[in-house]
């Protein structure tokens, strides 16, 4: 303890260094070497040491007999790949339970997720990490129908190109004739056709079949994408619902006002398409979740005579319902998509479709 304290170091970070500083002494002897002699810096010399710690004896042998003549000149990407060398011939069964614990993190995702993830143009974000040879494959059918779309006419760059690639694979998987059986029930699940839409009508049908951009000529400015609120073209939307093989699901207008309670304390689909419609987002102060993936809650407990009407229900992310049940947080509905929240301390906020309004002036 007080020679972290004369290092003027914090204890876990004292005592991390001291590691640090016993592994080269007595498992890296070479660069413990090149650091008395000035041709490497403690810092690298500590980065190694990190990385040698969970390898065996042999392997951490292996990269000080490689890294003793050169440690103070490569890179530190050079000591990872000599670091990885070592482990695959000295500790073969730690390479194989890293390698699988690598390909446990292979992920792949679209961004739809997240408040305004899709943007006012209709675009989003793709991101992930595949196995190499997925992913080589993957590029080669983008790349190969990118240049196909080229010479059938599409005008746009390569780039472009390919990000249509990517849809039109897509679409040409949603379209294969799939079934799946469940080996208990035998039930067979067929996998449904091309692209699937439901469009919620807000606006007159001129808005979606002409192709005026004069809004004075019956068309509506503006749509939205699901219930994220995002601000998109009806352009855009036509263009979606104009894809070859997309089957549409049309909606009417919903009376979000209306009265629509049912006996039992489960919520029946019709009853969340309302709440959410009306309510879009976690109704906390400022929690931006959205409200396909929250809970209802029932405002006033089913057990003490609430009914389950959309009046009565209010979507709270899982976290916020919690906090709701298991502490001081407290809201009334005002109205409808009006809520009036108290907090632990007292303090009031007025959540709407408008968002979150404190009402309480800030301590001075």
């Amino acid at each position: 303890m007080e020679l972290i304290a004369t290092l003027e170091r914090s204890p876990d970070g004292g005592r991390a260094y001291v590691g640090r500083v016993i592994e080269c002494a007595w498992r890296l002897p070479g660069i413990y070497a090149a650091v008395l002699d000035g041709r490497c810096s403690t810092y690298r010399a500590e980065q190694v040491a990190d990385l040698t710690r969970p390898l065996s004896r042999h392997a951490a042998a292996h990269v000080d007999g490689r890294l003793r003549g050169f440690v103070g000149t490569c890179t530190f990407a050079q000591i990872q790949r000599l670091v990885t060398e070592a482990i695959s011939l000295h500790d073969p069964d730690l390479a194989e339970a890293r390698r699988a614990d690598a390909a446990d993190g292979r992920r792949f995702d679209v961004d739809l997720d997240q408040l305004h993830a899709v943007d006012a143009h209709g675009l989003v974000h793709v991101d992930g990490l595949l196995d190499a040879a997925d992913g080589a494959d993957l590029d080669t059918a983008i790349r190969r129908r990118a240049v196909l779309l080229g010479k059938l006419g599409h005008h746009g760059t390569l780039d472009v190109r390919r990000a249509v690639a990517v849809g039109e694979l897509a679409r040409n998987d949603l379209t294969l004739d799939l079934e799946v059986v469940d080996e208990e029930t035998g039930e067979v699940t067929v996998a449904a056709a091309g692209r699937r839409a439901v469009l919620h009508i807000h606006l007159a049908d001129t808005a979606i079949t002409h192709t005026s951009t004069d809004a004075a000529a019956g068309g509506a400015p503006v749509g939205r994408w699901e219930d994220r609120q995002t601000p998109i073209s009806v352009e855009q939307i036509r263009e979606w619902l104009q894809t070859p093989g997309t089957s549409i699901t049309v909606k009417p207008v919903i009376d979000l006002a209306d009265h629509v309670p049912v006996d039992s304390y489960e919520i029946p689909d019709r009853l969340r398409e309302r709440v959410r419609l009306r309510d879009h987002t976690c109704r906390y102060p400022w929690c931006p979740r959205q409200a396909t993936r929250c809970d209802l809650d029932h405002a006033r407990p089913h057990t003490r005579g609430g009914v389950t009407c959309p009046c009565n229900l209010v979507p709270l992310c899982r976290r916020h319902h919690r906090a709701k049940t298991h502490s001081a947080w407290r809201y009334a509905v005002i109205d409808p998509g009006t809520y009036l929240w108290t907090s632990p301390h007292h303090r009031h906020y007025l959540v709407d479709q408008h968002g979150t309004h404190a009402l309480d002036p800030p301590d001075h």
